[in-house]
């Protein structure tokens, strides 16, 4: 055989390898939030391209980045759903496992409900009064020291509160809405009392001793508890509540309820965004990538009038969708100060 007739086999062996390797079907870890629409999406994307069916997996956004950013081979995900920005130090573990070049997406907004039975009345709640139904350790009475979480009811928190055994069912570590809960309530709210020290501000430490009930990444699920269990509550984003109206409904969280228009305009405090990142280097090789996010960002999905506002999401505004919309089309890359940002345009 002469060199230029193994050059060529050589090429055609490595052609076939490539070729093999490529995969027809679509792969996407992540958010139990985001899932419900990534997964319209994927039904979708299969009715009108004829492409396989999207694979989605509900892995929680931290479990999910982990996946994402393990590596760059076609036996990773192509896309991981978020509830929360990626973290500086999961976009080191990209960075170092060779997943070097990503496009974030913005799906939307999102709130995450406190919520109960509906065979209960409405209530409010501030987010102290959560904080303290569920940190593990509480001010003591003269609020000079910390102590462990005494409270067994919620109106030993408050008088004005019912007499209602605490339980609550809420999201893992590994989950973006436990992260979000951690910010906007527990972190928030340990800003309020002296009693914390260094930790003020910082503290989000969740009780356990049975009070706190971590039920995975199955929010359904939660629901499902949640009438069963008429006295406790559940933790989880809003899509859920707007989807089991029926059965559920949401506390106010400082007086303002869980609503679309309340959390379009960040004025319910637990507000936050929602995304998708993308392995641009998968584009080439998984089939329908491009057209998958092409239609994800289409305003017929995720604008002001779009479908997936029908199971839940919040829109963003039409000149934020517009920006959106040229970064995934352009593949911008994200970047360490992107990251830092908490933002997935330049």
């Amino acid at each position: 055989m002469t060199i230029k007739t193994c050059a060529i086999a050589l090429l055609s062996v490595a052609a076939l390898s490539t070729t093999a390797s490529a995969r027809d079907q679509i792969k996407i870890v992540g958010s139990s939030t985001v899932y419900p629409f990534t997964s319209y999406v994927a039904e979708e994307f299969k009715a009108t391209t004829g492409n396989a069916t999207p694979v989605v997996e509900s892995t929680g956004t931290g479990g999910g980045m982990k996946i994402f950013c393990s590596g760059d081979g076609l036996d990773t995900p192509d896309f991981t759903n978020a509830s929360r920005p990626m973290k500086s130090a999961e976009y080191k573990a990209c960075l170092e496992n060779g997943v070097t070049d990503i496009t974030g997406m913005m799906v939307g907004f999102d709130g995450i409900a406190f919520a109960q039975s509906k065979t209960n009345g409405k209530i409010n709640f501030t987010r102290e009064q959560m904080f303290l139904a569920l940190a593990e350790e509480v001010p003591s009475k003269d609020g000079k020291s910390l102590i462990k979480n005494p409270y067994k009811t919620w109106n030993e928190i408050d008088a004005a509160l019912p007499n209602r055994k605490i339980t609550v069912y809420g999201p893992p570590t590994t989950s973006g809405t436990r992260d979000s809960f951690d910010e906007m309530v527990m972190e928030h709210s340990s800003a309020k009392f002296e009693a914390y020290g260094d930790k003020k501000g910082k503290y989000k430490a969740v009780r356990q001793d049975g009070v706190f009930v971590p039920a995975g990444e199955n929010d359904n699920l939660i629901v499902q508890k949640l009438t069963k269990d008429t006295a406790a509550f559940g933790i989880f984003g809003y899509s859920f509540l707007e989807e089991n109206g029926d059965k559920i409904n949401g506390a106010s969280v400082d007086s303002v309820e869980p609503a679309f228009d309340t959390i379009s305009s960040a004025k319910y405090p637990i507000s936050r965004s929602l995304y998708i990142y993308a392995k641009n280097s998968h584009r080439s090789q998984v089939k329908g990538m491009d057209e998958f996010l092409k239609l994800y960002v289409d305003a017929k999905m995720i604008g002001t009038k779009g479908v997936l506002k029908t199971i839940g999401l919040v829109p963003m505004t039409e000149g934020d969708l517009k920006k959106v919309q040229a970064a995934v089309l352009a593949k911008t890359k994200l970047t360490e100060e992107m990251v830092k940002k908490n933002t997935i345009l330049p």
